[in-house]
């Protein structure tokens, strides 16, 4: 029961990755864009620029991740 329910939360395609880099972009741009309106002028774009840089980097890493978990389950069968 509880391996169903784990596998629901376990990334197995591109177009998965791809789905949650969306919502990451989503709220980050959201969030960024709160700070500007807290933070008006350059310490609020910094903080913008902060939020989507972070999702560009989470991003390349679940897409590193999805590659390997298939190069590995192609190698182990």
């Amino acid at each position: 029961m509880w391996i169903r329910i784990r596998r629901l939360f376990v990334i197995k395609s591109k177009f998965e990755a791809f789905l949650v880099i969306y919502c990451l972009a989503v709220g980050a741009t959201h969030r960024g864009a709160e700070y500007l309106h807290l933070y008006p002028g350059v310490g609020g774009w910094m903080l913008f620029g902060c939020c989507t840089i972070a999702v560009f980097m989470a991003g390349g890493r679940i897409i590193d991740a999805v590659e390997h978990d298939r190069e590995r389950a192609a190698v182990w069968g």
